[in-house]
């Protein structure tokens, strides 16, 4: 699917959002020894809520990748995976089986608890791509478990008229609706390519945490510029209804612009869980423990 988009569509954004901080990330290993940037931490959960975790791994070195993520648990949340390079078998203890391959996109949600795991299916060449976490409200966290595989196909794109192609995997962009929507986070979350000195505007609630980062090129956000390799966390402000992101001149950029409604509830995490309650944590363990969770992928 690929379409330009008609003028009665775009999103108009009148003023922009300014940059309040940069991240860089901090490396580190998850799974079987998968090396990766995670890029949200734990200290920024509140002021990103409803965004829990974004994980950014990339690497030409199967050693880097290749024992992938045997059996986990998860509860209380969603998970986004985004291939954009290479092949990941997934298996949890509800019975489903997924490949996720270049473009796609595996959205679960942990909900009341799964076991899964995410196992490459290569042996050489590049592996890219990205993980987020998004939190569950409160009602929704003991529901039963979901999923879905997206093939690169299955994901509404476009191209604007200045020829910046996005794909829209959640929420709607330039009135394309993306393949996933929510009706109290409400996440947008687009991966916008820039061919070089082109800009991308995209509409924004002014009351919603917003965050891009920048995995190829280097952009401009009102005048403050974002590396590669950065997360450029996007000011609350009033004034403003939505971002401008411009590509720098000297070459094509990629970012991935991620946007949602904040739930403004406790988040307590410990490792794979995140509830509401210390009360509801140790429930969580006590139940794994003892195989509510199912009986493994």
């Amino acid at each position: 699917m690929n379409n330009t988009v008609a003028n009665s569509k775009k999103d108009t954004v009148t003023q922009s959002r300014q940059i309040e901080q940069l991240f860089a990330g901090v490396d580190t290993q998850d799974g079987a020894g998968v090396k990766l940037t995670r890029v949200l931490t734990q200290q920024l959960q509140q002021r990103l809520d409803p965004y829990l975790m974004l994980d950014n791994f990339k690497s030409d070195n199967p050693d880097d990748y290749v024992a992938g993520f045997p059996n986990h648990p998860h509860r209380g949340f969603e998970t986004i995976t985004y291939m954009i390079t290479g092949r990941m078998r997934h298996r949890d203890s509800a019975g489903n089986e997924g490949l996720l391959q270049n473009g796609g996109v595996q959205w679960m949600t942990a909900a009341s608890g799964v076991i899964h795991s995410e196992l490459p299916e290569q042996e050489d060449g590049a592996m890219e791509g990205f993980q987020l976490w998004l939190n569950l409200p409160a009602k929704d966290k003991m529901n039963d478990p979901w999923y879905k595989d997206f093939q690169s196909e299955d994901l509404p794109k476009y191209t604007t008229e200045d020829g910046v192609d996005v794909t829209v995997i959640a929420g709607t962009s330039h009135g394309i609706e993306g393949a996933v929507t929510r009706d109290i986070t409400e996440p947008t979350y687009l991966d916008i390519h820039l061919p070089a000195g082109t800009s991308f505007s995209q509409a924004i609630p002014a009351d919603y945490n917003a965050f891009a980062f920048v995995y190829r090129g280097k952009v401009d956000i009102e005048g403050e510029i974002v590396p590669s390799k950065n997360m450029a966390i996007l000011k609350n402000d009033d004034n403003t209804d939505g971002v401008t992101i411009t590509a720098d001149s000297s070459e094509d950029t990629k970012v991935i612009l991620i946007t949602g409604r904040p739930l403004r509830e406790p988040i307590v995490q410990y490792g794979p869980f995140v509830m509401n309650s210390q009360q509801e944590i140790m429930q969580a363990v006590t139940d794994f423990q003892s195989g509510k969770f199912g009986e493994g992928a």
